[in-house]
């Protein structure tokens, strides 16, 4: 039995597929903590080191493909079985005895996510009636808050146990695989799509938005750098500040509880004075919260620092879920894929440059550049404009 408001907003089933997206992105959290272990272990340069979280974004190429079956298929399976392949392959870090061990492992992960997060934004799309933006915002949430605990749970393996030694969080994968089992297996992800729409040609679908797509690929470029700046290598860039390992994998769970509180009310917010008025304050105001970071050299001062640029930064998320959800259409997953492809595909390049920047200019340059990339997202906000029918 499930609750569900007179605006078809099903809350037990909200929260089921917000856990399930917690549960797979903690294990995919656990790269970044441990980044700085894997470069001394293996005597990586950061382009080296950037290419392992860019193969976990690499196959996001699929995207399209996995989006046009999901609208024919049953896909629910996926999303309860991919959190358990990503902790196997990410609890595996630690015994890795080469780079390419490590490569294989990341591009594991990356296809697990890809099979993942193609059908679960629209299984939310369903269970969330017209409150969608609340909706996206527990969704995102849930990874949020999993890329908070993530480097917590990671870092305390590896202080407990050695990075040798943090395969033995990998159990909790399986076990919430199970739980979700029980209680996902019967929310639809397919639609009754009559066989005219099953065989219409599903790239007709998208021409109609490729100006909306181009926009939104404009603003997803802006701010990957600072993304991947703050994210991929936040922990290496405090840990060659003098901060110690605990300090850095802190400060990543501390951006990420802020990015928690932003991207749990942007959504809802989106709802109320629109998508792009919010995403537009979001484009204003993170790139200075970056600036200022970078002029502060204490960590009591960066913790309240980081916690609102996590606030800020993170919190387009649900809104650009959203925006891409609202499209009236007969295929939402394929359409999904697309963004998905987009997010993933910049932000396999993204974190490629800022390792090839950092090699080349150092760390310091590489934020400033990419705090200056951010606002250049300004404009394409500005003419973001999704076509509804």
């Amino acid at each position: 039995m499930q609750n569900q408001s007179k605006t078809g907003f099903q809350t037990t089933n909200v929260i089921l597929v917000a856990f399930s997206h917690l549960v797979h992105d903690i294990y995919s959290a656990f790269l970044s903590p441990v980044l700085p272990l894997i470069i001394k272990k293996f005597g990586l340069t950061y382009t080296q080191a950037s290419m392992l979280s860019m193969l976990q974004n690499l196959p996001a190429i699929i995207n399209p493909f996995v989006g046009a079956i999901a609208d024919r298929i049953r896909m629910r399976y996926l999303v309860i079985v991919m959190p358990s392949v990503t902790a196997v392959t990410m609890s595996c870090l630690g015994v890795s005895n080469s780079y390419s061990m490590l490569l294989v492992l990341a591009a594991t992960m990356g296809l697990s996510s890809a099979l993942y997060h193609i059908p679960t934004p629209v299984m939310m799309k369903k269970v969330s009636g017209n409150r969608l933006g609340m909706g996206m915002s527990f969704y995102m949430a849930g990874g949020e808050i999993a890329r908070m605990l993530g480097p917590l749970l990671i870092t305390a393996a590896v202080s407990y146990w050695s990075f040798e030694g943090s395969w033995r969080v990998l159990p909790l994968g399986p076990v919430a695989s199970l739980l979700l089992y029980f209680r996902l297996k019967d929310i639809p992800i397919s639609q009754d799509i009559s066989q005219q729409q099953k065989n219409s040609h599903i790239f007709e679908e998208l021409k109609p938005h490729l100006p909306f797509f181009t926009m939104l690929s404009g603003y997803i470029v802006s701010r990957g750098l600072m993304s991947f700046s703050l994210t991929a290598f936040l922990p290496t860039y405090l840990n060659e500040k003098g901060f110690s390992l605990w300090l850095c994998g802190a400060a990543l769970s501390i951006l990420q509880a802020g990015s928690i509180g932003g991207t749990s009310i942007s959504g809802s917010i989106s709802d109320k004075i629109g998508r792009k008025t919010t995403l537009l304050i979001i484009a204003i105001v993170s790139p200075a919260l970056m600036f200022i970071f970078l002029q502060t050299h204490s960590f009591n001062l960066m913790i309240p620092l980081l916690v609102v640029t996590g606030f800020f930064h993170f919190s387009h998320q649900p809104v650009l879920l959203a925006y891409v959800q609202d499209i009236k259409t007969t295929k939402p997953a394929f359409l999904n894929s697309i963004y998905m492809t987009i997010t993933f595909g910049i932000s396999s390049a993204s974190v490629a440059v800022v390792g090839i920047l950092m090699d080349t200019l150092g760390m310091e340059y590489t934020y400033y550049i990419s705090a200056i990339s951010a606002l250049l997202g300004i404009p394409f906000v500005l003419f973001l404009k999704p076509v509804k029918s």
